[in-house]
């Protein structure tokens, strides 16, 4: 199991997502991003604006999506 945060991820704070697999923890960090736009907090709105941005392009997002994986890959696995 690896941990990531949500400002790892694109987002604006500090939560942490743990998960076996990229997958899940980008499931967990999009769940999260519905949960405080419903909650209208300003940061997390900035943080998908961006996000948004970035989804203009394909190409663009490809690489993102990429980056995060590989770096979801490289973090150790959490200590029990």
């Amino acid at each position: 199991m690896k941990t990531m945060t949500c400002k790892q991820l694109g987002g604006a704070c500090d939560q942490e997502f743990h998960a076996n697999s990229f997958e899940e923890i980008a499931e967990m960090s999009k769940n999260h991003g519905m949960e405080m736009f419903q909650k209208k907090d300003e940061a997390h709105l900035k943080a998908m604006g961006a996000m948004q941005e970035l989804m203009q392009s394909p190409n663009e997002m490809q690489k993102w999506f990429e980056n995060k994986r590989k770096e979801f890959d490289a973090l150790p696995e959490n200590k029990l």
